[in-house]
């Protein structure tokens, strides 16, 4: 490994610094600052591990420098021709990965970078590596995400979209004395979900599962104006915990003339015991049920249910489901102070 020192005239230096400030190809500003490094009497491996190289790149470097000078170090890649993965290769990876390898007539029902080359490459005639095909990627930002299981709405498309614009109008136009929520309620398991987290290189984080599943039931009602959450708990979900979600939902709002609620199509939403006790203490709450099958449709369901198992049940290690309770009401908590704090303005649309 050749990593002798270079000798530099104090002019030359200062003009070697000056342009790996201004640089902003990352490359050519860590071959910069190799020969500047050296000419300050540095040591290879010092130097490389300053600027988080290899020893080698530090000796090829300065090779490149006692041969060529400043020329040497510009990237020489474009020595290498037309590039493959050109902007009409990554236009393509992107319409591939629009579709399922199915769309494709693969047998697999999911994409890996091997079937990605073979699948463009029927298309553009052009085989790239699974290195290359990775930069791709990158610079799509693509991610290996979880699929969404999803069930077919039974409305027509023109249906849907009339009940949504109706509900959005509703919260659009809402009076004063009146008020609008989301509804909807959420299933806490003892039984972990299983999620993504960080780890160390070989490492696998361990999660403690119950040898029988407990669960527990939240329904909870969010303001359509300002995102506040008001909530109820059960050890079962049904229509008595709607009902008693109602009866909070009306001491929660006792000034308004008229509670708008907004929700799924659950069965106890419309139950017969449901019903009959609308009819005697429902009379300032109006039902406004959203599409079938349409969860992203309700705010809720985005705004607070996800963010709860995002950030309480997912890989939860908590000994016992009251343990697990309280970390829900904490968050639950915690948004409501979040929202509080935050101006009209920086809420998101209702819809």
């Amino acid at each position: 490994m050749d990593t002798r020192r270079i000798v530099l005239h104090p002019r030359t230096c200062e003009k070697l610094r000056r342009k790996a400030q201004r640089c902003k190809d990352a490359r050519l500003k860590t071959r910069y600052l190799i020969v500047l490094r050296s000419a300050e009497g540095w040591s290879g491996r010092r130097t490389a591990a300053a600027l988080g190289c290899s020893p080698s790149h530090v000796s090829r470097t300065l090779a490149r420098w006692r041969e060529l000078g400043e020329a040497g170090l510009v990237d020489r890649r474009e020595d290498n021709g037309r590039p493959k993965a050109d902007e009409s290769y990554v236009a393509m990876v992107r319409w591939v990965l629009e579709g399922t390898p199915q769309d494709f007539f693969h047998r697999r029902p999911t994409w890996t970078k091997r079937l990605l080359i073979a699948t463009v490459r029927q298309y553009t005639g052009v085989a790239v590596s699974k290195t290359t095909m990775g930069r791709v990627l990158r610079t799509l930002r693509a991610r290996r995400g979880r699929a969404k299981p999803l069930a077919p709405c039974p409305w027509s498309k023109a249906r849907k979209n009339r009940r949504l614009a109706l509900i959005a109008d509703l919260i659009a136009t809402l009076p004063a004395d009146q008020a609008c929520v989301w509804e909807d309620e959420a299933d806490i398991d003892l039984n972990p979900r299983i999620g993504a987290d960080w780890t160390l290189p070989g490492r696998q984080r361990t999660v403690m599962t119950p040898g029988k599943n407990v669960k527990r039931y939240f329904a909870a009602c969010m303001d359509a104006r300002t995102d506040r959450a008001v909530w109820v708990k059960s050890q079962r979900k049904d229509s008595r915990l709607f009902i008693a979600m109602m009866k909070r939902l009306l001491a929660e709002y006792p000034d308004k003339k008229v509670v708008h609620v907004v929700l799924d199509n659950y069965a106890i939403h419309s139950s017969r015991q449901t019903r009959t006790w609308l009819a005697e203490h429902g009379a300032r709450l109006r039902l406004h049920f959203l599409p079938p099958y349409c969860p992203d449709d309700n705010r809720i369901e985005r705004k607070l249910w996800r963010e709860v198992h995002a950030n309480v049940t997912v890989n939860h290690r908590c000994g016992d489901i009251g343990e697990l309770c309280e970390e829900v009401v904490a968050y639950l908590m915690k948004h409501n102070r979040t929202v509080r704090n935050m101006s009209v303005s920086e809420l998101r649309p209702a819809i």
